[in-house]
C-alpha cells in the first residue's frame, strides 16, 4: 500500500467515527494501522487476545483492546519528510500552575522525609489551543522523533490520543523479553557525554533494582547492561537495558502486573506511590503513564534474507511477538485544545523549583508539533 492510500484510510476512519490505531515502532520505516470494523468498545484482562492495547496508569481500570480479528490490518513503508518546525523555547505558563507543580512537589519530598516512600512521580498538565488536523500532527511526529514509538490513537467513544514515547515497557519473542529502566532528565545541550548527579543516578537504579528483583520469579535468566545515556527529543535519560528468558511458569499477565506501573512512571513502594498519586494530583491520568502496543502478533523470521532463495525460506519460523511501550511524551486531542502531560519523578533530593523547569522542558517535545 502507497503512502498516499494508508492515510486515506486513517483519514476516512477518523472521519466516520470509527476506532483504529496507527503506529510506527522506533527506528523503522514501516507504518501500520489497525482499523477496527465496528464502534464496540473491548477490553482484555488476561492478556490472551491479539490486536492492540491501551492501558491506563491506574491497572484497576479496564485495558481497552482494539482487537485484530475485528480489524483491518494496514501498513506502508513511510520515507521521512524534513518538517521545518520552529524551535521551542520554555516558557514558564502561568504562574498558578507553576506554583501549584510546586506545591505538590513539595508535598512528595515531605512524604518521602516522613514515610516509607523512596521515589513517588508525580505530574501536571498542560491545555493548548491547536486548530491542526490529528493526522497533520501524526505526520509531524513521525518526521521528528524516529527513535520513538509515535502513535495515533482513537476510539469516538473514548478519545483521541497522540504520542512518541521513548520508553518500552516489554518486548516478547516466544520466551525471550526485554525491557528497560528509563529514569533521570536533563536538557540536550549538543553532546551526550554529560555528568549524572547522585539525584538522577539514585532514580533510574531505584527503577532498575526493581524491575530485576520482580522479575526474578518469572525468569530462568536475566542480564542488565550498564546505564547509558540516551537521547529523547530535546531531553537526555539514563538507559539501563534487560533481556532474559522466561520459565514455563511465568505467564504474560503476571509480568505485565508486575511491572506496570513502573517506578519509572509512579514510584517506590509502587502501590504506596500509587495511592499518594492518586490522592494528591489534582487530575486524572487516563492514559498518560499507562502503557499500549502490539499484544500476541503474529510475526514472520527467517535465517535468509534473499527472498528468492525459496530453499532457505522453508526454516522461516512463525513466533508470537508482543511490542508494549509506556505512553509517554503524549497528548489527547479535544476539539480545538490539546492536553499534554508532563511529571518527574521526586526523590528525598529533589529541588521543587528544579523540577518544574524539567516539566517544562519536557512539555516542548509535544509543543514542537502543534505550531
Amino acid at each position: 500500500m502507497t503512502s498516499e492510500a494508508f492515510f486515506e484510510h486513517i483519514t476516512n476512519q477518523l472521519v466516520s467515527e470509527s476506532p483504529f490505531v496507527a503506529y510506527r515502532k522506533p527506528n523503522e520505516q514501516e507504518v501500520k494501522a489497525l482499523l477496527q470494523k465496528n464502534s464496540n468498545v473491548y477490553s482484555t484482562s488476561e492478556f490472551t487476545e491479539s490486536g492492540f492495547v491501551f492501558a491506563p496508569f491506574n491497572d484497576k481500570e479496564k485495558t481497552i483492546l482494539i482487537p485484530l480479528e475485528q480489524s483491518e490490518f494496514v501498513s506502508s513503508a513511510y520515507n521521512i519528510s524534513e518538517e521545518n518546525l520552529k524551535e521551542t523555547t520554555p516558557n514558564d505558563s502561568s504562574s498558578d500552575e507553576k506554583q501549584k507543580h510546586i506545591t505538590l512537589v513539595q508535598k512528595g519530598i515531605e512524604a518521602i522525609h516522613k514515610s516509607n516512600l523512596q521515589k513517588v512521580v508525580l505530574s501536571r498538565c498542560e491545555s493548548i489551543s491547536s486548530k491542526q488536523h490529528p493526522i497533520a500532527i501524526f505526520k509531524k511526529l513521525l518526521n521528528t522523533y524516529h527513535t520513538a514509538f509515535v502513535y495515533c490513537w482513537y476510539h469516538p467513544k473514548i478519545g483521541l490520543w497522540l504520542g512518541a514515547t521513548p520508553e518500552t515497557l516489554l518486548k516478547t519473542e516466544g520466551n525471550r523479553f526485554s525491557t528497560m529502566a528509563l529514569a533521570g532528565t536533563q536538557n540536550y545541550s549538543g553532546t551526550l557525554n554529560v555528568n549524572w548527579q547522585s539525584k538522577e543516578q539514585d532514580e533510574q537504579q531505584y527503577v532498575t533494582d526493581f524491575i530485576v528483583k520482580n522479575l526474578k520469579a518469572s525468569v530462568d535468566s536475566i542480564y542488565q547492561s550498564k546505564p547509558a545515556t540516551i537521547k529523547a527529543g530535546n531531553l537526555l535519560h539514563l538507559q539501563t537495558k534487560i533481556t532474559g528468558l522466561f520459565n514455563k511458569q511465568s505467564s504474560f499477565k503476571s509480568v505485565l502486573k508486575t511491572l506496570h506501573p513502573t517506578p519509572a512512571v509512579c514510584g517506590l513502594p509502587k502501590e504506596d506511590a500509587k495511592q499518594f498519586i492518586l490522592q494528591n494530583e489534582t487530575y486524572n491520568r487516563e492514559f498518560y503513564t499507562g502503557f499500549l502496543g502490539e499484544l500476541n502478533l503474529k510475526e514472520k523470521s527467517t535465517r535468509n534474507t534473499n527472498k528468492r532463495n525459496v530453499e532457505n525460506n522453508a526454516y522461516a519460523t512463525v513466533k508470537t511477538v508482543s511490542n508494549l511501550y509506556v505512553n509517554l511524551r503524549c497528548m489527547q486531542l479535544n476539539n480545538s485544545a490539546a492536553t499534554i502531560y508532563i511529571g518527574g519523578g521526586i526523590t528525598k533530593d529533589s529541588n521543587s523549583e528544579e523540577e518544574w523547569q524539567e516539566t517544562v522542558y519536557k512539555s516542548l517535545i509535544m509543543k514542537k508539533v502543534l505550531q
